[in-house]
């Protein structure tokens, strides 16, 4: 049921107003907004007696314009109380309750000028959530953002959890120290060099007085990325945003706001994983019918390319000109991964192991000259490969009850595939693809633009408005990192957009604490499509140095602990079919779910989680540990009292150790209540997991 409560208190006042409080519905947290008697803007936020802000800064510049950050006067205050429950189109729970107190400040500048803007402070009780809005006024309509002026001041140098503010990348490892201990340069970079002192968000942080501090931001649309810069002297946050070609960061037209600049706030780690807030700060669906998307996992033509079985291109590069525009004229290198036999091997698997879908990367043209080489036109989006069968791998897959998931890669070239995006779309309507994963590997053009940039934010949210438009559901690679936007447009169901599992082909790897990070930082934005469940862990490609640094029931674990509703099991099929008992729970593990427990978890070190199957009395259990053996004990009275469930169990096996025994597993089985508990073993970088199915009372 939903239920709605509002009360507004407007104040029209022409001077600077004392301090304003409010609290969150349980009074645990109080936001402080003060004007300053030189007019600036400040908050700090409390939690209890316990500091999380210290006075912190406020203010937007604006280009050859005053500057809302000094000089204003407090025009109006409102305060309102908001309680409503709604429910997504998925999602870790079946309801959300969205419950806050808000507090608007209407600023103004001084005379003649006298321009306003909105400061709205919502505060739940899990954290705050706060934004810039300009209301529509005389004088005041096209203006340009020179800068953001939002600070976020802590009271100690809090350990947190890190990594570098590139302006194009998010996939680097994590790194842990104190706030004033953060440095970049010794990190090589990905893309674009960061600052030394410049972080990406969401930055997890623990203080030593035993509060969980997350800053992200909520609902970025049409502006730019917020980085964070650290000064580590003073141990304050300030906001950086991602600047264009020309080194401006947004070009706006009033009416207009920023996304939420978003602050979670918890004494206990699993709280931080619980928390909705940047969910209920994200504006309803748009899509008034949304049966059409399905959550899912699939299986790939894609992990032989990253440990170099197969490739994406068809041909040699120096074949390129040789052919010119005729591919059937390419001399084939008998590598390519996207061949209609071999496609039909990843369907045969999906098939048989109940799998909805199949990726299948570099099925298209172009792959022979897209790497860094900044082109506009490498991809079309819809001519085939000769050795690549459209026609009758749809009739193939289709009557095995299988999807064809799409690919698009762009070469970073956002301006040719915005061209070619109806067309393409078209493409898959007609031949029954109803996914696709897009990607943005390289530098953007338009050229100087940035991948966290207000010209790319405004892009990826143009495809999943297109691709909505198409009933096309959307995975986005190499993407700006998410901020909730899932719940307005619920086809948009994952991004890349940090350091996945991919990483264990063809570098150093994740460290064994990365999964224990993941869902403290990246994660709390949305979904990712890590793709996880690599069987075959070692000796997996061409040099035998690489490997993969978990166990192989921790890789089981990962598809609780990492929430997606898109799941890759992710390995070859020959190499799943050497452990088929394991692999039945990747087979059974749902991807869509009515309630979620966090039952422990400790940023860098351990996660368990469980979870309740959308629609049945089943409940999945993922329990994961850096690279420290630990036992985790386990309650589990989150089962139906009086049920009798048939508990099998996934666990590291005997001498099981990510880096001298990763494949050691045992499968048990046992019959357990609500009033039963379990002991978790866990190996150095392993885990476990669990499904619990009813029996009979």
């Amino acid at each position: 049921m939903t239920k709605a409560f509002l009360f507004v208190l407007g104040i029209a006042v022409a001077v600077d107003a004392h301090a304003q409080t409010i609290h969150s519905p349980n009074h645990k947290l109080a936001l402080t907004f003060v004007l300053s008697a030189a007019g600036e803007p400040t908050y700090q936020l409390n939690y209890g007696t316990k500091t999380v802000l210290k006075p912190s800064g406020l203010g937007i510049d604006v280009k050859n314009q005053p500057s809302f950050a000094k000089g204003l006067m407090v025009a109006r205050i409102d305060s309102s109380q908001h309680d409503d429950t709604w429910t997504p189109v998925w999602g870790e729970t079946k309801t959300i309750r969205n419950h806050y107190q808000e507090l608007a400040v209407t600023l103004q500048q001084a005379a003649p000028v006298g321009h306003r803007v909105v400061l709205r402070f919502r505060v739940f009780d899990d954290g705050l959530g706060f934004r810039y809005e300009w209301p529509q006024q005389a004088g005041f309509t096209y203006f340009v953002v020179s800068g953001e002026r939002t600070e976020f001041n802590l009271p100690a140098d809090h350990k947190a959890f890190w990594i570098p503010g590139d302006f194009d990348s998010n996939e680097y490892a994590y790194t842990t120290s104190r706030l004033s201990a953060v440095n970049t340069t010794p990190i090589e970079p990905i893309q674009e060099r960061a600052a030394p002192q410049r972080v990406q968000t969401p930055l997890m942080l623990k203080a030593d007085n035993g509060l969980y501090v997350n800053i992200h931001e909520a609902a970025l649309v049409n502006y730019p990325a917020m980085m964070l810069h650290v000064d580590t002297k003073t141990i304050g946050l300030s906001s950086e945003l991602v600047p264009d070609a020309v080194g401006n960061m947004a070009y706006l037209q009033a009416p207009e706001h920023t996304p939420w600049r978003t602050v979670v706030v918890a004494d206990n780690a699993p709280a931080v994983l619980a928390s909705k807030l940047i969910l209920n700060l994200n504006e309803p669906s748009t899509i008034a019918d949304p049966s059409w998307i399905k959550p899912q996992k699939f299986v790939g033509v894609w992990w032989e390319m990253q440990t170099g079985k197969a490739g994406w291109n068809y041909a040699d590069t120096s074949n390129i000109k040789l052919a010119g525009t005729d591919w059937n004229k390419l001399k084939p290198n008998g590598r390519h991964g996207a061949n209609t036999a071999n496609v039909k091997r990843y369907i045969d698997f999906a098939a048989a192991h109940h799998i909805p879908g199949v990726l299948v990367e570099g099925w298209n043209v172009g792959w022979e000259d897209w790497v860094n080489n900044w082109k506009e036109e490498v991809f079309d989006f819809v001519t085939p490969y000769p050795d690549f069968a459209v026609d009758e791998l749809r009739t193939y897959a289709a009557a095995r009850g299988v999807n064809i998931i799409m690919h698009h890669e762009t070469s970073g070239s956002a301006t040719n595939y915005e061209r070619r995006q109806e067309d393409a779309y078209k493409f898959m309507n007609d031949h029954g693809y109803t996914s696709v994963k897009t990607g943005y590997v390289g530098k953007i053009i338009p050229r100087g633009e940035h991948h966290d940039g207000q010209w790319m934010v405004n892009h990826y949210v143009r495809t999943a408005q297109k691709t909505a438009a198409s009933h096309i559901m959307v995975d986005m690679h190499e993407s700006v990192r998410p901020t909730g936007l899932q719940r307005t447009y619920p086809n948009w169901l994952a991004c890349e957009a940090a350091r996945g599992n991919e990483f264990n082909a063809f570098s150093e790897g994740n460290a064994p604490e990365h999964e224990t990070i993941l869902p403290f930082t990246r994660f709390m934005g949305g979904p990712m499509d890590y793709t996880p469940g690599i069987f075959k862990l070692t000796n997996y490609e061409p040099t035998g140095k690489r490997r993969v640094h978990t166990t192989l029931a921790k890789q089981l674990a990962l598809y609780v602990t990492l929430y997606s509703p898109l799941q890759m099991a992710a390995d070859l099929p020959e190499n799943y079919n050497a452990y088929l008992d394991a692999f039945k729970f990747i087979e059974d593990v749902p991807v869509d779910w009515d309630d979620t427990r966090i039952l422990a978890a400790e940023p860098g070190d351990y996660i368990t989680t469980v979870r309740r199957a959308k629609g049945k009395d089943e409940w999945y259990l993922g329990s994961i540990t850096d690279e420290n053996a630990r036992q985790q004990p386990v309650k589990l009275d989150f089962l139906t009292p009086g049920q009798r469930y048939e508990a099998t169990i996934y666990a590291d096996g005997k001498g099981a150790d990510w880096q001298k025994n990763p494949a050691s597993y045992q499968i048990t089985k046992q019959v357990v209540t609500s009033k039963s508990a379990l002991v978790l073993k866990l190996a150095a970088g392993g885990g476990a997991a669990i499904s619990f199915k009813p029996v009979g009372k």
